[in-house]
């Protein structure tokens, strides 16, 4: 495992990078690495409020996850591993099927976790050209923006509960992102929460009864997965959006650092996996690359892994500590109906920005078509049993996309009936990484608020 050098004299002057390996003092590495658990704070914590999931549990395993990753990385690559969006919806679906037990949901993370793990061996010992192949700019666009819209109703179903506490949550949030540059816009989202959550405090919509039940000191809940192998086709879109989160991460910090991050892919890929396995396997939510603290290391040209062990081992002592567990379950739901607003919307949106920046022409009726019939699909949920499976409307839509591309696409060139080029394909390029849910950064530079995935 890599080393780390001090950078200097321990400080960073102008215009200077800290790199991977290298490292500023300990006093300002920590500093740093407090500032990564807020950066991702927001959004990591609203995927378990969202889901049911145990929100000192998530943050357990986001943490466990983070350490798992730089190990598994060999230390090489900055990243921290918070939850994924693209679980909301399967995990709802999972839920609701096994009425409301987590562990038929968690089984679906699990099996998420070993597809993509066993993906990044795939891709450490053969490339990932292939990925390139299966997965076209209009493919990848297409699953990304389902998801999201997908997710419409469940956040009507938490604003309807508590109007104005949502209207003034997304109001704060919508606020925060154009008033304010650097990280204060980047935690919007948060801001936002914070916001929204004094609000309902005023309306007497919060009980603290709980937060004073809850020990200062233990560990979070822990719970297993039933075995369902019904439901493994609500998560295997899952995996397409979290491989293409995994290569546009690698590829951003590359091009952020200057150095080559290519090799680390299959392991980054791996790595991701593991911590979706050890998730699903206690209780928490699967993990995914995050394109907050991406932002947080393009604002401080700062990507040393040292900051990282000091995040997850910040975020571990937090998931320690029950009472600050049980306050963040206090958010009310129109709180939690405001944000999702936001969040699923912005989802669906860098769908289409995966279109627009990977120039998807959409004259190519193979092109438009793929993207037409999935769509809508996804969003309007269609559903199909086929034996004991059940594929709802992210699954349908995504292998929809898969299969409607690649068959027009090879009947059309056999043919000569689609005379314009197809999508030019993601190539891992680093365009998208979400949110996140995550998530999608089109690199050193992202969208105040930080919800690429």
């Amino acid at each position: 495992m890599a080393l780390w050098t001090l950078h200097g004299d321990g400080s960073l002057a102008p215009g200077e990078v800290v790199k991977p390996n290298e490292r500023l003092g300990w006093g300002k590495t920590v500093g740093l690495g407090m500032q990564h658990v807020v950066a991702m704070f927001g959004a990591t914590f609203l995927v378990p409020l969202l889901t049911g999931f145990p929100p000192a549990t998530t943050l357990f395993f986001s943490a466990i996850g983070t350490i798992t990753f730089l190990l598994v990385t060999g230390n090489r690559l900055p990243s921290y591993l918070g939850s994924s969006f693209a679980f909301i919806a399967p995990i709802a679906a999972a839920k609701a099927s096994d009425g409301g037990s987590m562990g038929t949901a968690l089984f679906g993370v699990l099996v998420a976790g070993v597809l993509l793990a066993l993906v990044g061996l795939l891709v450490h010992f053969v490339g990932a050209g292939w990925i390139e192949k299966l997965m076209p700019s209009v493919v990848v666009g297409t699953i990304v923006m389902l998801i999201g819209f997908n997710l419409a109703p469940a956040a009507w179903n938490n604003v309807a509960q508590a109007k104005w506490t949502a209207v003034i949550t997304i109001a704060a949030i919508l606020l925060v992102t154009v008033l304010f540059r650097g990280l204060i816009g980047r935690l919007s989202i948060l801001i936002g929460v914070i916001i929204g959550y004094i609000a309902a405090l005023i309306q007497g919509q919060i009980d603290f009864g709980p937060v004073g039940d809850a020990a200062w000191i233990g560990l979070p809940h822990f719970q297993g997965p039933h075995v369902d192998w019904s439901i493994l086709g609500l998560f295997l879109p899952v995996v397409l959006v979290l491989i293409a989160e995994n290569v546009g991460h690698v590829k951003s910090v590359a091009l952020m650092t200057g150095g080559d991050m290519n090799p680390l892919m299959g392991r980054a890929l791996f790595a991701d996996g593991l911590s979706t396995i050890f998730a699903g396997f206690g209780g928490g939510s699967g993990t995914t690359t995050y394109a907050e603290n991406i932002g947080v290391m393009a604002a401080t040209k700062i990507y040393s892994t040292a900051v990282y062990w000091v995040a997850a081992f910040f975020a571990l002592a937090l998931s320690l500590i029950p009472k600050f567990g049980a306050l963040i379950n206090t958010i009310p739901v129109g709180v939690l109906g405001g944000a999702g607003t936001v969040l699923y919307g912005m989802i669906g949106l860098l769908g289409a920005r995966i279109w627009v920046e990977n120039h998807v022409n959409f004259s190519s009726p193979v092109n438009l078509l793929t993207a037409a019939v999935a769509l809508v699909a996804g969003i309007a949920n269609y559903s199909f049993t086929i034996g004991t499976a059940s594929f709802e409307g992210i699954a349908i839509g995504a292998i929809g996309a898969i299969v409607i591309y690649h068959l027009m696409h090879v009947i059309a060139k056999w043919r000569g009936t689609d005379h314009d080029e197809p999508a030019s394909p993601t190539s891992a390029s680093g365009k998208y990484e979400e949110d996140e849910y995550a998530v999608y950064d089109d690199g050193p530079e992202p969208e105040h608020g930080g919800l690429q995935h």
